[in-house]
């Protein structure tokens, strides 16, 4: 039976404090309890969402990316979170996916956020992340990719779903939670896959407010976690049997449309 120990971690950030950030995550992850395993931040944790990436920019062996090497290693957990990485004179909203052995895989947000400036800022990533671990096969996405459901389209090769959870990682405001919760849930129901959604809470440097929201939910689209306003840390174990036993009972896959994500090509 392949066991997946999930952590969100749920909490305010320093606005555009890198240090004080990195510290309190490091804090919250040593109290971890020891069977931790995949352990998700929000996006772009050691900032928050600032539209101000020259300051705070750094390469892939920046300090933020390091810190996440280290801490991988050190706790022997799985880390991922998305941060601001500078590239070819480009800026990326990137989502670092770090394994304890140091090494790593990333995916750029492809939606950008045009209503804050997002894409005047940043560039769109054109291929997506599916990661693989214990087993499970995982699709990483980063805040706004979430309304665009195309994106996360489950796709099948030879009836097998290409994978079986889908995580976002978001600074998703309060006054759209309604929107955040509603598509977490169709997410899940319409790729019958478990839908985990790591949001932040408190104001940002806009004085934006975000309630949090973040939510753990099953392929049937039943909520297992929800934790709203309140700084917050929980693990849930996944099991596979649960999902494959879901897909076998309602084998609704086996009747989806075909098609191809051209960007994943470019």
């Amino acid at each position: 039976m392949a066991e997946l120990n999930i952590t969100s971690i749920q909490s305010n950030l320093y606005w555009e404090n890198k240090a004080d950030n990195l510290r309190m995550f490091s804090q919250k992850i040593e109290q971890l309890p020891i069977h931790a395993e995949l352990v998700i931040l929000p996006e772009m944790f050691a900032t928050g969402f600032t539209m101000n990436p020259h300051p705070f920019a750094e390469t892939m062996e920046g300090d933020t990316v390091r810190w996440m090497r280290e801490t991988a290693s050190e706790n022997k957990i799985i880390l991922t979170g998305s941060v601001i990485i500078k590239e070819d004179d480009k800026f990326f909203n990137r989502l670092i996916w770090m394994l304890p052995n140091g090494e790593l895989g990333f995916y750029d947000k492809r939606h950008l956020f045009a209503f804050a400036g997002e894409n005047e800022k940043y560039s769109a990533g054109h291929k997506r992340l599916i990661a693989s671990v214990k087993g499970w096969k995982i699709n990483l996405q980063v805040c706004y990719d979430l309304r665009f459901p195309v994106w996360a389209r489950q796709q099948t090769k030879n009836g097998v779903p290409e994978y079986d959870l889908l995580i976002y990682v978001a600074n998703w405001p309060e006054r759209r939670s309604h929107a955040w919760k509603t598509l977490l849930c169709a997410r899940a129901i319409e790729n019958q896959c478990y839908v985990i959604g790591v949001n932040r809470v408190g104001k940002d440097g806009n004085g934006i407010y975000h309630s949090g929201n973040s939510m753990m939910i099953n392929p049937l689209g039943e909520v297992l976690y929800h934790m709203s306003d309140d700084e917050d840390i929980f693990t849930l174990t996944l099991l596979k049997e649960d999902l494959e036993k879901i897909r076998e009972k309602f084998p609704f896959n086996r009747d989806a449309d075909s098609f191809t994500l051209l960007d994943e090509d470019e």
